[in-house]
């Protein structure tokens, strides 16, 4: 499997994916009647970069990675993925999201959010934590999946780099740690 930067010409095999995905209406806050070029826009346009995971030629997955806030939130990415029905259970979300960790560090980014995670997406939520996102918010009944009615959505976060900075502002009072 080749996990690259996501063409233009990349679309027409990333709609059927992400088509069948927000059709389903079970882990996206997407329309599920969203049009062809409302997907190109939202997917391929809008992101910073889109990437695709492909086999031979045939694109298997795909996530975007974007600023996840402007100004003072312009250090924290966001990234969606989305893997087809056919390759599920072979390991490409967690190839896409160790990938999108790297690329986000890359581009200067310092922690990574999702925002909107329905609680009902248990495979998804158990990756995460397994690959070091935490679970830091729940929206009750945020997400109105389609045959289970009102769900939480979850809010998950990973802070990327080796040290956090202490600034005197974390209202938590958490402990900062550097390495140096």
């Amino acid at each position: 499997m080749n996990i690259r930067l996501a063409t233009h010409d990349d679309f027409e095999q990333i709609w059927p994916i992400f088509h069948a995905i927000a059709a389903a209406g079970e882990t996206y806050a997407f329309a599920r009647d969203i049009s062809k070029e409302e997907a190109r826009q939202l997917w391929l346009l809008t992101p910073r970069k889109t990437f695709v995971a492909e086999e031979e030629g045939q694109i298997l997955g795909t996530y975007y990675l974007k600023t996840n806030q402007a100004g003072p939130g312009s250090h924290v990415c966001n990234c969606g993925y989305m893997v087809a029905e056919t390759a599920r259970g072979r390991g490409l979300a967690t190839a896409m999201c160790e990938h999108s960790q790297q690329q986000a560090k890359a581009l200067g980014y310092q922690a990574m959010q999702f925002n909107f995670v329905a609680s009902s997406n248990e495979g998804a939520i158990r990756l995460w934590q397994q690959l070091g996102f935490a679970i830091v918010g729940r929206l009750p009944q945020a997400f109105n999946h389609p045959s289970l009615g009102l769900l939480d959505a979850l809010v998950m976060y990973k802070w990327l780099t080796n040290s956090v900075v202490d600034t005197g502002n974390n209202r938590r009072g958490h402990c900062a740690s550097s390495d140096t």
